[in-house]
């Protein structure tokens, strides 16, 4: 990640999940409202629990990114918390802002990608194509 715009994306998504960790700490009765009645259901844990966790989880993907260690990895758990984040709390007025979060996290996790890993699709993309003649 060698843009200034990424660091400016990676810093800017690390204050955002740090942020809502520390709010869902303060008060995790009412982050725990934004869940459909149907996802809360399916918590093996209370509610209050699961929401700490997700406090947890988001505390520590923010730090991930704002101390710029795996940021790639922080940046697929967190579309991944995301994507789940969507799911579970529905379409609401806030539904616009996550999939804002969503698409920043996708950007920031494809920019800082190993060159390993950018080895390793491009192999198997090219092996892919020799298989079927593309």
């Amino acid at each position: 990640m060698k843009k200034t715009s990424s660091h400016f994306l990676r810093v800017g998504l690390a204050i955002t999940f740090l942020w809502i960790g520390v709010l869902i700490f303060k008060n995790p009765e009412a982050w725990g409202g934004y869940l459909q009645p149907w996802a809360t259901g399916l918590l093996p844990i209370p509610l209050a629990q699961a929401m700490i966790g997700t406090a947890v989880l988001d505390i520590a993907i923010g730090a991930f990114l704002l101390f710029d260690f795996l940021p790639w990895l922080a940046a697929f758990v967190g579309v991944i918390h995301l994507v789940i984040v969507l799911i579970v709390s529905g379409i609401t007025d806030i539904t616009v802002r996550d999939i804002g979060l969503l698409v920043a996290m996708v950007a920031l996790m494809i920019d800082s990608l190993p060159q390993e890993i950018i080895r390793r699709i491009t192999f198997l993309k090219t092996a892919q194509e020799a298989k079927t003649g593309l």
